[in-house]
């Protein structure tokens, strides 16, 4: 009697959130009950066939696919045969129970496997070589990176931080200056319900070929791009105007879950509008989504380099008037972009680890809005020439900040350099509470050492001007400017100090032209408050001249938030909570609007437009 030819009835992933899969893999905390699994490590599934399985008369195989044209050469489509013993590295299934038609199936993926939407496959024949039967499941597979493997690149070995840059959904963004270093709360909600298919869907619109997403620099070189809508209608459409009226104001946003659901439900229409602490908040939740530990970082007194000299540049006329159309180069009060963690198995050893990634738009990187990853170990020791994009990050972090005054013949001779300008208080979140970690120390040597300065010089040479150096400085007279106490706030006097030494053994004359200047984070000028010029002389080798100056009340708006909660919270049930706001200006505030964000707690947010705020 011939034998009933074999097929497939029906697979079960075995994809429950609570279910071996998902634990083991650690993605039981994203919503839904898709099979998301991470490379470099076995899962199960379940195949029901027509009759028992026998492997003396019979084959079976599965195949995966993704991408619009899978293929076995590039990996995105994928053969995966029955074998008797599973090693290591390859993709193999075997089977490790059977119950009369049933079997189960243990499957291993290499931890180069590509990341993304899978479709799922099961393939019978007889020995015999008959025509094969194929079975489509009807649901897909998302392979996402795995940085609990320790053959993945992006292996994270410390648990806590594993924990705290993977898995923690909720953050601290810091901003404000280096004396006033603010925090906001951010929810990064990267097991959101609906986060993991925007997160497919960005993968999805960019152009990199699905065989390449198997490689971390490639996919975090994409995201960085995407997230900004500069040139390719990524995710958030910068604004630094003021002018907020056709979308949301950057300072409204605590949350990545609305702009990512936005921007996915509108089939890749950009989200209005993101500032540098938006980008980075997204990108954030975008990777640590995939499977990439990441964090936000923020980095005060950031400087942005246009010409890629590894200086931030100051021009001025023969009679010392700043030239605004040569002084492109700026320094920001803070700027934020983030740090992923991968081996940089393409760069010399000892440049894995920690790696910068920018998604604000500043400047393109081979002709497209995006920075990094940017080795921070690279960054630190100066070796700029690293790829990709460290001369920038460089620049933002330990640049000299150089003043040139043209000459009449329409050169430039350097007057003034002030060599601890940039880079101060890199902060990030703290592993496992809610302190500010300053990781300075990791992106440049200590301020001032003849490591910082070897490894200024360094850079220097791979920059735009590399004779830079290569003299003695003509410059014998130093100028720093202080803000005393914490900086400007609201309704009182700032004061500064500019102290002038004279370090020559002649005599120095010179006009100290000073501004006071309301100016955008970005560094850019918003409008002038005060201009003045005063005469300056010291004599040979004078000490320290401080010229005090006040400057006119701050503009700092600072709000107290207080959240006591009424009652005990239960699951599932409806909870109160008084949310108490204090208005410390001296002033009446009117059509004030709140946005509240609760992690779970609620879906999107409430809005309550139009209130008013007395004064105390």
């Amino acid at each position: 009697m011939e034998e009933l030819k074999l097929s497939v009835a029906s697979v079960d992933l075995l994809s429950s959130k609570t279910g071996q899969n998902r634990r083991e893999h650690h993605t039981d905390l994203f919503h839904g009950e898709d099979l998301i699994i991470r490379r470099g490590q076995t899962f199960q599934i379940e195949v029901e066939l027509n009759r028992p399985f026998n492997s003396d008369t019979n084959k079976l195989h599965i195949e995966l696919k993704t991408g619009g044209l899978p293929l076995v050469s590039k990996g995105t489509h994928v053969i995966i045969p029955l074998v008797d013993t599973l090693e290591d590295e390859r993709w193999e299934s075997k089977i490790v129970e059977q119950t009369n038609s049933k079997i189960k199936l243990s499957v291993n993926s290499p931890a180069s496997a590509v990341v993304g939407l899978y479709g799922l496959s099961v393939i019978t024949c007889s020995l015999k070589g008959d025509n094969p039967s194929t079975y489509n499941s009807p649901k897909n597979i998302v392979m996402l990176f795995n940085p609990w493997c320790e053959e993945d690149t992006v292996f994270l070995e410390d648990k806590d931080e594993r924990k705290e840059y993977v898995l923690n959904e909720t953050g601290r963004i810091y901003y404000g200056t280096e004396k006033q270093i603010g925090a906001r709360t951010w929810n990064f909600g990267q097991f959101h319900e609906g986060i993991l298919e925007a997160c497919l869907f960005i993968l999805e619109k960019s152009d990199m070929p699905p065989s390449g997403r198997g490689d971390p620099v490639n996919v975090v070189r994409v995201v960085s791009a995407l997230i900004n809508a500069q040139d390719d209608l990524g995710v958030l459409v910068g604004n630094w105007t003021g002018d907020y009226s056709n979308g949301v104001s950057p300072a409204a946003w605590s949350t990545s879950v609305e702009i990512l659901r936005k921007y996915h439900s509108s089939y890749g229409t950009p989200v209005c509008y993101g500032q540098c602490w938006v980008f980075s908040g997204v990108t954030t939740t975008v990777l640590r989504c995939l499977g990439i530990p990441a964090r936000s970082v923020t980095n005060f007194q950031s400087a942005h380099d246009t010409d890629v000299s590894l200086t931030t540049d100051v021009y001025f006329d023969e009679k010392l008037e700043p030239l605004d159309y040569l002084n492109n180069d700026s320094v920001w009060n803070f700027h934020v972009w983030n740090d992923c963690w991968m081996a940089r198995p393409d760069l010399p050893a000892g440049y894995g680890g920690w790696q910068a990634i920018d998604s604000t738009p500043q400047e393109t990187s081979q002709g497209t809005f995006r920075c990094g990853p940017a080795s921070v170990s690279a960054i630190r020791s100066g070796q700029v020439y690293l790829k990709h994009d460290t001369p920038f990050v460089f620049a933002e972090v330990n640049s000299d900040k150089i003043y040139w005054q043209r000459n009449l013949d329409g050169t430039f001779n350097q007057i003034h350099s002030e060599k601890k300008a940039v880079g101060h208080c890199i902060s990030t979140k703290a592993v496992g509470s809610d302190e500010r970690a300053d990781i300075t120390h990791l992106y440049k040597h200590q301020e001032g050492s003849e490591e910082e300065r070897i490894a200024v010089e360094t850079a220097s040479r791979h920059g735009s001007k590399p004779d830079m150096y290569s003299s003695p400085s003509a410059e014998d007279v130093s100028m720093e400017v202080r803000i005393d106490g914490e900086g400007p706030r609201m309704g009182a006097d700032a004061q500064l100090s500019i102290v002038v030494k004279n370090l020559s053994s002649e005599p120095r004359q010179a006009i100290l032209h000073s501004q006071v200047a309301v100016m955008y984070y970005t560094g850019v000028l918003k409008g002038t408050i005060k201009k003045e010029q005063m005469p300056v002389e010291l004599q040979p080798n004078e000490g320290e001249l401080s010229l005090t100056r006040f400057i006119g009340q701050g503009t700092v708006i600072m709000t107290h938030f207080n959240w006591p909660t009424h009652g005990l919270a239960v699951v599932g049930k409806e909870m109160a909570a008084k949310i108490t706001f204090t208005n410390p200006l001296p002033r009446t505030l009117k059509d004030v609007v709140f946005r509240v964000e609760g992690l779970g707690l609620q879906k999107g947010h409430v809005v309550v437009v139009g209130w008013t705020l007395s004064y105390l």
